[in-house]
C-alpha cells in the first residue's frame, strides 16, 4: 500500500509539473498587474524540480508521507521566495497528517486537501478575503469536506469552489503579499496565487479521479 500510495503522489506532482509548464505564461502575465511578473516561472520551477526528484526516488520503498516531505523540501530549494515556504509547509503538514498511516482514498484525500490548506494558512497567517491563494484553497477544502462519495465528486466540488475563489479575488483589494502594496490599484486583477492554486487542484483532481476502488 505505502508504494502504491507514493506512486499514486509522485504521478500527482508530474501532473502539477505539466500543468503548471502550461500555464506558465498565463499566470506570469496575471503577475505582471499585481505583482513581479514571475509567479508562472517560479510554480513551473518548483514543481519541476520536484516532479524530477521524485522521478529519482525508489517509490516502491516510500511512504506517502515521505514522499509529501520530499516534495517540502525540494520546493523550498528551488523556488524560495515568499512562495516556496508557503507550500513548503502546507506539503509537510500534509507529510505529518499521512504519518498517522491514513490511505489515500477518498477520506485520506480529503485530509491531505485540508493539511495542505491547513500549513500555507499557518506559514502566511492569511484568510479568505486577503486576495491570496487562500482564497481557492480554502473554499476547496471546505467544498471536499462537504462532499462525500466518489473521489471524483469530491475534486469536482473542490476545483469549482476553488476557481470561484480565486475569480472572486478579481473585485478584492489585496491585503497580503507584494500585491498589497498597490492598494485600490489591485481591484480588478485576479490573484495570481489564487489562479495557480486552481492549476494545482485541478491536476490533484486528474491524478485522484477513479482511486475510490484502490
Amino acid at each position: 500500500m505505502h508504494g502504491n500510495d507514493a506512486r499514486l503522489l509522485s504521478r500527482m506532482f508530474n501532473k502539477i509539473s505539466d500543468a503548471m509548464a502550461k500555464e506558465k505564461d498565463f499566470l506570469t502575465e496575471l503577475d505582471e498587474a499585481i505583482g513581479d511578473a514571475d509567479h508562472g516561472i517560479t510554480m513551473s520551477l518548483g514543481f519541476s524540480a520536484v516532479a524530477s526528484e521524485l522521478s529519482r526516488s525508489d517509490l516502491d520503498s516510500m511512504t506517502a508521507a515521505e514522499v509529501m516531505a520530499a516534495a517540502a523540501t525540494t520546493f523550498l530549494d528551488a523556488v524560495g521566495a515568499s512562495t516556496g515556504p508557503l507550500y513548503a509547509t502546507g506539503f509537510l503538514h500534509a507529510s505529518d497528517r499521512m504519518n498517522a498511516h491514513r490511505p489515500l482514498d477518498a477520506a485520506g484525500q480529503v485530509a491531505m486537501l485540508r493539511a495542505i490548506t491547513t500549513g500555507i494558512q499557518q506559514r502566511g497567517k492569511g484568510m479568505r478575503g486577503d486576495k491570496t491563494m487562500l482564497d481557492a484553497w480554502m473554499p476547496a477544502a471546505d467544498a471536499a469536506e462537504a462532499r462525500s462519495g466518489e473521489p471524483g465528486h469530491i475534486w469536482s466540488s473542490a476545483c469549482e469552489a476553488g476557481e470561484l475563489g480565486a475569480k472572486a479575488t478579481q473585485s478584492m483589494i489585496a491585503l497580503r503579499g507584494r500585491a498589497a502594496r498597490l492598494g485600490e490599484r489591485s481591484l480588478g486583477h485576479i490573484d495570481p496565487g489564487a489562479a495557480s492554486a486552481v492549476v494545482i487542484l485541478k491536476a490533484m483532481r486528474e491524478t485522484f479521479d477513479g482511486t475510490a476502488s484502490r
